[in-house]
């Protein structure tokens, strides 16, 4: 029977220390290679923490599988802030353009409820909302009734 350990590393950075060499150990795999695997697939996300899993079967074979980190870490990577804002009504903590939330969108397809384009940009606006997080300038509410509107249209088609 296949074994399952579920870890959240840094993006390219996971080490055979914990959390992964006292799951992994046990299972008798080479931590050494699933490290290095690990931090093959998940160097795109550089900085911010990944949930990984690895699944290993009866011969020792291993697979890993790489989530996306979240919504928020991705937003506060695009701005280089470190956290959201305290207070998102009043303390705004950058400004993201629709191009830097439609490539967040895309990163987070598979995660993601919105089954369209459009839909993944309307959640990835909603968490620049809580966060104190501008889109194009404006407060990212106003920017949702934009595309409801059909304002961004053009520049958010498949």
């Amino acid at each position: 029977m296949a074994e399952q350990v579920e870890v959240l590393v840094d993006g390219g950075k996971a080490s055979a220390g914990p959390p992964l060499g006292p799951a992994l150990g046990p299972l008798g795999v080479n931590v050494v290679q699933v490290v290095k695997t690990i931090n093959e697939k998940t160097k795109a996300f550089e900085g911010m923490k990944v949930p990984v899993k690895i699944v290993v079967d009866a011969q020792k074979n291993f697979t890993v599988t790489v989530g996306t980190p979240p919504t928020s870490a991705l937003i506060l990577k695009e701005i280089g802030a470190e956290k959201g804002s305290g207070t998102p009504k009043t303390a705004k903590i950058g400004d993201l353009t629709i191009e830097q939330v439609k490539k967040i969108a895309q990163m987070k397809k598979e995660a993601m409820l919105g089954h369209d384009l459009k839909a993944r940009v309307r959640e990835v606006v909603g968490t620049c909302v809580s966060m104190g997080v501008t889109v194009d300038g404006k407060d990212p509410k106003e920017v949702q009734k934009l595309i409801n509107e059909g304002v961004y249209n053009d520049s958010l088609k498949e």
